[in-house]
């Protein structure tokens, strides 16, 4: 289990001053926890006796153990393609690639989806369908592919959807963001600079910043209303984003059923749009028709 999950799998069981300390490492994770013991108790407002207290009930031996772990997510973090490869390189099966990757994949969605509460699932979606809303959709140079997915499918559904990807233009479009406004931001590791940057700004004008990143936590997750972590580590240099787009297409469907009505009356409107721009090749069709 990461750091994160063992500091919440025993919360309930916890102390209020020893709730009130995972809350500060949850907050401030990774950072929180790479100080001294001092430093970490007196920020968290609690004595090192219930820092070191607090520890013993999730399973570290002592605070040395602790931060070790930490340092070992913060290399995961960072890691490279070269050094994603090297730490599976060492621990791969004798099996067909085909079996062995898609193995993978399956399981890091079955529990990206077993780990999202299904009330902050809703809730998200509920500020996707709020016609008072305008929704921006933002992500970085791998996450892009599945912020255009996403807002191509939001446009099939409701109006006011804007992709924020154009690095020329992105500013232009962060002036129209009002209070109330949701930003989708999609990051993983190795956490970029310019999705963080736009998750600031539009936090500062008060918008909903809802945050889809990975198990480790894109460091917008301090300004998101909403967090949805997804496992995406696999046996090979780069990550896979299939829980993401799991993710993506739950939100989709789930979208689609509570904005039926209007849903279907756009989708017939864009259909005759296709027909007359002959976008789609109808059955039966010669090539030179």
């Amino acid at each position: 289990m990461r750091v994160t999950e063992r500091l919440l799998a025993h919360r309930e069981k916890m102390t209020p001053s020893e709730r009130q300390l995972v809350n500060v490492l949850l907050d401030e994770y990774p950072m929180a926890g790479l100080g001294s013991i001092t430093e970490l108790a007196s920020a968290a407002s609690v004595s090192t006796t219930t820092v070191a207290r607090m520890l013993q009930k999730t399973g570290f031996g002592g605070y040395p153990q602790f931060q070790a772990a930490i340092r070992s997510e913060v290399k995961e973090m960072i890691s490279g393609p070269v050094a994603k490869r090297d730490v599976w390189q060492n621990d791969l099966p004798e099996e067909h690639i085909l079996n062995r990757y898609s193995r993978q994949a399956l399981e890091n969605q079955r529990r990206t989806i077993d780990e999202i509460d299904p009330e902050e699932f809703d809730s998200f979606c509920r500020l996707l369908c709020d016609p008072e809303r305008r929704i921006f959709v933002t992500g970085g140079r791998i996450t892009g592919a599945l912020a255009q997915y996403l807002y191509l499918h939001l446009q099939m559904i409701r109006p006011d959807v804007k992709l924020l990807s154009d690095a020329a233009s992105w500013t232009h479009d962060l002036l129209e963001i009002r209070e109330g406004d949701v930003l989708v931001a999609l990051d993983v590791r190795r956490y970029e600079n310019t999705t963080l940057l736009i998750g600031q700004l539009c936090h500062e004008r008060k918008a909903e910043v809802v945050l889809l990143t990975d198990q480790w936590r894109s460091p917008i997750h301090r300004l998101a209303k909403h967090t949805f972590a997804a496992r995406i580590a696999v046996p090979s240099a780069w990550d896979s984003m299939a829980s993401l787009l799991v993710l993506l297409e739950c939100v989709i469907a789930e979208m689609q059923e509570r904005l039926w009505d209007s849903v279907k009356e756009r989708t017939e409107e864009l259909e005759q749009a296709f027909d007359r721009t002959k976008l789609f090749r109808k059955f039966g069709q010669s090539s030179g028709s």
